[in-house]
């Protein structure tokens, strides 16, 4: 039963239906290209023929809307009751090719996430204890280097789409990705709330209408799946188990948890409402259920997608029904191919004009939590420093990891992964490791001063004088402290010639 303060969780918004469907449609038309990589790559890794694909393809869109219902609508344990959209996961693409590389073929897939999922469920409560760990120094960081690691999807986006096509990275694409992006701007800017709530499904729209126009859109394989198409069980044979094989896939979901951890907590920033250990580890079971279950309609794991979270901050409409409508969307595209073939159509430049907006979104919703951080006397700047770097080193070349071990470069391949596990590991060792007494202004080059300081005679002059060096300064015995409420420092005869001199 829903309590009173329950229902008055931003989250907890009720739409009206119209309202909901569209803005849920809004959710699918921002992941739809992701939640259809995965399959188009592992079918092609794998030699499946066209129809083969499309199986996959199908099976991912409806376990994805499943998976998404039960993350917004949530039961008791399972779901975290956020506007959070669920689809396949990209940290196991690189897990499943080298299955399919070893011979196992995709039941080999599908038996490792199987195992390793129940496995994660067993470890969800224990992994949302680590929340603890999460202060806005790492949620700003995390949620910084998702909005940065998704730019390079936004980019292939707006080239086109297929790095092997001739018009890749065509002035057409670009001009028609910088059209839809220009359109987002004009509706954001239009004073209807509605329209600019709206601007990213109706940019997408226009956009569509015109690439068609010019003949930029292609419909014809719209109907060549045919109406109608429940995902068979076990369409490519029982599962298959391989100790080397869940191991790997192990690993993967531990990528996901601390993915879908960060993303949860990015979020529940972004709504404005309470996010904790309990509700952590209820939107990991979710995860893990679902992955767990995919299989059977085969499909692989299942994680939040951070780009529909930048959707959220960008819309300002923060009902987790809307992305249950969504999910609901999701389950239809899944059972009618030629729905999701129209969807399916939309051009990638579009969508990378789209895009733009919603990635440099989350970006400046971390921005936004970093500049709440507290960086005097302190190690925080370069916790956040040292943190998005190494985010920022597989986007940068995704090679670097190359000569690691399989698994280091299965868990640092991810630059949301990197950041995440960097920011907990510096703030444990410069914020909690035998900290009691938290002040570094006068042990770390890299600690954030007031940026203020005062001559010893200075101080000396103000207080016989009684008055202030600067507009909110105040004397409290004897010494200054300006109108952030911090003590302005003193320097000695031989400091004068410190550049913090003012």
């Amino acid at each position: 039963m829903t309590t009173l303060a329950q229902q008055r969780r931003p989250e907890d918004e009720k739409l009206p239906l119209g309202k909901l469907a569209t803005y849920g449609l809004q959710h699918v038309l921002t992941m739809y290209g992701g939640i259809i990589a995965v399959p188009l790559i592992i079918g092609n890794a794998a030699g499946l023929d066209p129809n083969g694909i499309s199986v996959l393809i199908a099976s991912c869109l409806f376990v994805g809307g499943l998976a998404t219902i039960l993350q917004s609508v949530g039961l008791p344990f399972f779901g975290s009751q956020l506007p959070l959209v669920q689809g396949v996961s990209f940290a196991g693409v690189a897990t499943m090719t080298a299955i399919l590389a070893g011979g196992e073929g995709i039941p080999g897939i599908l038996g490792s996430v199987i195992v390793a999922s129940l496995m994660g469920l067993l470890i969800a409560p224990f992994f949302a204890m680590i929340v603890r760990f999460f202060p806005p120094v790492v949620t700003g960081t995390v949620i910084t280097t998702i909005g940065l690691s998704l730019m390079p999807v936004a980019v292939g986006w707006v080239m086109g789409g297929n790095a092997n096509a001739e018009d890749y990275g065509s002035l057409r694409n670009i001009g028609l990705a910088a059209l839809t992006l220009g359109i987002v701007l004009i509706l954001s800017r239009v004073g209807l709330a509605a329209i600019s709530r709206l601007s990213i499904l109706l940019a997408i729209v226009i956009g569509t209408i015109i690439a068609a126009i010019f003949g930029w859109a292609d419909f014809s394989n719209v109907a060549a799946r045919g109406y109608l198409a429940f995902p068979e069980p076990f369409a490519f044979g029982w599962p298959t188990v391989s100790v080397a094989a869940v191991i790997s896939m192990f690993i993967v979901i531990i990528v996901t948890m601390t993915e879908t951890t960060a993303d949860i907590i990015a979020v529940g920033e972004i709504v404005g409402t309470k996010v904790d250990s309990k509700r952590i580890a209820a939107g990991l079971r979710a995860d893990m259920i679902s992955s767990a279950v995919a299989p059977v309609f085969n499909s692989f794991t299942q994680s939040a997608f951070a780009q529909n979270v930048g959707l959220v901050a960008i819309t300002g409409v923060k009902s987790r029904f809307v992305v249950t409508a969504g999910g609901v969307i999701l389950v239809i595209l899944g059972l009618l191919p030629i729905v999701g073939g129209l969807v399916a159509a939309v051009p990638s430049p579009v969508l990378g004009g789209a895009g733009i907006v919603l990635f440099g979104t989350v970006a400046a919703s971390g921005i936004r939590t970093l500049a709440k951080v507290e960086y005097e006397g302190n190690l925080n700047m370069i916790i956040v420093a040292v943190s998005i770097a190494f985010g920022l080193i597989p986007i940068i070349n995704p090679d670097f990891y190359h000569a690691f071990p399989d698994w280091v470069g299965i868990i640092l391949h991810s630059g949301i992964s990197s950041a995440a596990i960097m920011a907990v590991l510096l703030n444990l060792l410069f914020n909690h490791i035998g900290q009691k007494d938290k002040d570094r202004s006068d042990r770390s080059v890299f600690v954030a001063g007031t940026g203020r300081a005062i001559r010893e005679e200075d101080l000396k002059r103000l207080l016989e004088t009684d008055c202030i060096l600067a507009e909110g300064d105040t004397i409290k015995n004897g010494k200054i402290i300006d109108a952030s409420g911090h003590e302005v420092p003193v320097l000695t005869a031989d400091e004068n010639d410190s550049p913090n001199e003012k």
